[in-house]
């Protein structure tokens, strides 16, 4: 059987994840994607994963910790994996993919749109596939409500709502994620929903929103001194799709005592209701006729919904991983699925579900909100991804300029 040979990026905490995902692949017997190199630029960190590895997976990929080096010694890596913080997602995939590497990379895509479509470009004109790694829309849920959606049973669509709001003042995940050169949570977070409208209902063309700091002070989990966050922690935004549905996006990790989230659709013939991605939860049909959960939605589409092979043995019959499943292998689950479309893409020479292109907008509509906050006025989202568009970003691409000139 053919196999890619994949250079993990980073071995970090999303690294690890991204490990695990592997190891559910191979759990499930798809076998046509190997972890043969891990680059981190502390080798300690590096050789932990590779020990990690090798005994999840069998074997103990060779360990890097430097970048340039790998993709000029190692030709058994036709690929690699970007799993580092959103600053070097740029510098890192163009490297790879002017090295003739195929290139799957975490999202955001790019802290910027000129720095994203740097990458789009250059995968273009060397013929590499470029993936962008987003998972939340694998889940069965999601692929449930694509299928009622294209099933045409809500009728025209009016409606949709994404709302996560409730938190606290503690640091998310790691201090870099609340600093805007580095890629604030206000932005992280949001890309998911963003991509989540786009999968469900089209392209995003119209946005009005802005990004606001919720918490402007965090303090981390170990005790340690708080920070001041520069990025924004939090989005709210009205957005309208090209086909005409009005989208409704909050995402405050903030307020205490208020823990609220909802992923709503409304159409002229009744309404969805969509769990939390990575959740045991039961998507809900409500129609004139009566409301329907969970797999009593999936039987009323009859053929109409059917998981693909891999989401199936990885994440089970519904692709939710299963009511009660842990949460580690759950997410593990869905990030198996994304590395598998994207080793068959390569392998298969066909586009990945979500290619650079599909990233770049997600990245784009978010921005989109960032920028209206600026001008006080609707951003169109081809504003934002032509350039035309670009004031909230200019010191990031400012950082970068002078990163090169260093």
């Amino acid at each position: 059987m053919e196999k890619l040979g994949v250079a993990l990026v980073g071995a970090g905490f999303m690294g690890r994840r991204h490990l695990l995902g592997y190891a559910a692949l191979r759990r499930a017997g798809y076998e046509r994607i190997d972890v043969a190199a891990i680059v981190d630029l502390d080798a300690g960190t590096a050789n932990a994963r590779a020990d990690e590895a090798e005994e999840l997976l069998g074997t103990r990929p060779r360990v890097y910790t430097d970048l340039g080096a790998m993709l000029a010694m190692d030709g058994n890596v036709g690929a690699v994996d970007i799993v580092t913080d959103p600053r070097t997602h740029h510098t890192i995939a163009v490297d790879a993919i002017r090295a003739g590497r195929d290139v799957i990379c975490e999202k955001p895509l790019a802290l910027t749109v000129r720095t994203g479509a740097q990458m789009v470009t250059e995968a273009e004109r060397a013929g590499r596939v470029l993936a962008t790694a987003e998972n939340y829309r694998r889940g069965g849920s999601n692929r449930l409500a694509r299928a009622v959606i294209d099933s045409g049973v809500l009728g025209d669509l009016f409606l949709f709502r994404e709302v996560r709001i409730g938190g606290d003042d503690g640091v998310i995940l790691s201090p870099w994620r609340h600093m805007k050169r580095s890629g604030s949570i206000g932005l992280d977070m949001p890309i998911h929903y963003a991509d989540i409208v786009e999968y469900l209902l089209g392209p995003v063309e119209l946005v009005w929103g802005r990004g606001f700091i919720a918490e402007p002070v965090r303090h981390p989990a170990d005790g340690g001194e708080p920070i001041a966050p520069d990025g924004e922690d939090s989005l709210v935004a009205a957005m309208t799709t090209t086909s005409g549905v009005d989208v409704h996006l909050a995402y405050i990790p903030s307020g205490r005592g208020i823990g609220y989230g909802e992923r709503v659709l409304h159409g002229r013939n009744g309404s969805l209701q969509i769990p939390p991605d990575r959740s045991d939860g039961d998507i809900v049909l409500h129609l004139a006729d009566g409301t329907r959960r969970g797999q009593e939605v999936a039987a009323f589409l009859g053929d109409r919904f059917q998981l693909d092979p891999v989401t199936a043995a990885v994440l089970g019959p519904d692709g939710t991983g299963g009511k009660g499943a842990p949460w580690g292998d759950v997410d593990a689950g869905h990030l198996a699925v994304e590395l598998a479309d994207f080793a068959d893409a390569v392998l298969d020479g066909r586009p990945p579900e979500v290619d650079g292109a599909g990233g770049l907008r997600a990245l784009a509509v978010v921005h989109a909100a960032f920028e209206s906050g600026l001008l006080g006025r609707a951003v169109h989202v081809d504003e934002v991804l032509t350039g035309a568009v670009h004031a909230y970003q200019d010191d990031i691409d400012a950082q970068f300029e002078t990163e090169v000139e260093a």
